[in-house]
């Protein structure tokens, strides 16, 4: 099988195992797929974390509101109170006043906070450092644990304005937020490897060959954002290494030339009357006391 490790500029997203035979229209939408459920999985998990920070979202319409405004708007919350985590809660206001301040007690934060790791580890871009892909299943089953932990500690479910329950139901709204400009829509990416985009109407064989046991990097971005900028030949990483090489040498040769060019004559062999000592035989000899 062939693996493509996937990137969207310079940064890894995720490997992904294929066949040379697959059509590349067929490859990019499986990996447009698997690239915005990525971003879905990580939305989601940064609105649990606040989840079990704040509680549940506030109405729009209160969003952003004193309490002093929500009085004097008579503005109520009717899910606030529908809508409270299992074990009880305590109250923390949240500063943005987004939610409603009504916290998960320490236990059942800890369930959200849990599978929160979880589901990143499982879909994080470290796993193409230990040669482990991530597919559609290993998305979804990150999503199931996510809607899994709101159960157990919201079993009357979320607000229907809540963003969580929106991801888990598709229906979320980016406009005008920075993780628009992240998502790619089906159909309007692009993939490039080698300088070269992929063509839909090609098979992936037509490209790199047709050795199944290929390993290639490729980049996938949208189709109107035009061919990739080039990874620069030697990383951030190796560019520092190579510089602390290069600043250790120097100090290495500074501490040559410091040392004074006479140091040999310290050496036995440079002593004239050497050879004289050792016919008369008076080489090691110890002055001192026995």
């Amino acid at each position: 099988m062939v693996k493509i490790h996937v990137k969207k500029g310079d940064e890894s997203q995720f490997l992904l195992e294929t066949t040379v035979n697959v059509g590349v229209g067929e490859l990019l939408t499986g990996i447009e797929r698997i690239y915005n459920r990525r971003l879905k999985v990580n939305r989601v998990c940064g609105e649990i974390e606040q989840l079990a920070k704040a509680g549940v979202a506030l109405p729009p319409n209160m969003q952003g509101l004193t309490e002093e405004q929500i009085t004097e708007l008579k503005l109520i919350d009717e899910w606030g109170n529908k809508c409270e985590p299992s074990g009880g809660f305590e109250m923390k206001p949240d500063d943005i006043g987004r939610r409603n301040g009504k916290v998960p007690l320490s236990s059942m934060a800890q369930v959200l906070t849990k599978t929160v790791k979880e589901a990143k580890d499982l879909i994080s871009n470290k796993n193409v450092e230990q040669n482990i892909c991530v597919g559609d299943k290993e998305v979804t089953d990150a999503l199931d644990m996510l809607r899994g932990a709101c159960m157990i500690v919201y079993p009357m479910g979320l607000p229907p304005h809540d963003p969580i329950h929106n991801e888990f139901d598709d229906k979320e709204d980016l406009s005008g937020t920075q993780d628009s400009l992240e998502v790619i829509p089906v159909g309007e990416g692009a993939l490039w490897w080698a300088g070269k985009e992929l063509t839909r109407d090609k098979k992936l064989s037509d490209f790199i060959g047709k050795n199944e046991k290929s390993k290639i990097i490729a980049k996938i971005q949208r189709k109107s954002s035009g061919a990739p900028a080039r990874e620069p030949v030697i990383s951030e990483e190796q560019k520092k290494q190579m510089m602390a090489e290069a600043y250790r040498r120097q100090e290495e040769l500074k501490r040559m030339e410091a040392e004074s060019s006479d140091v040999h004559l310290d050496s036995s062999w440079a002593d004239p009357n050497e050879l004289k000592r050792k016919f008369q035989g008076l080489n090691n000899i110890s002055w001192g006391p026995r």
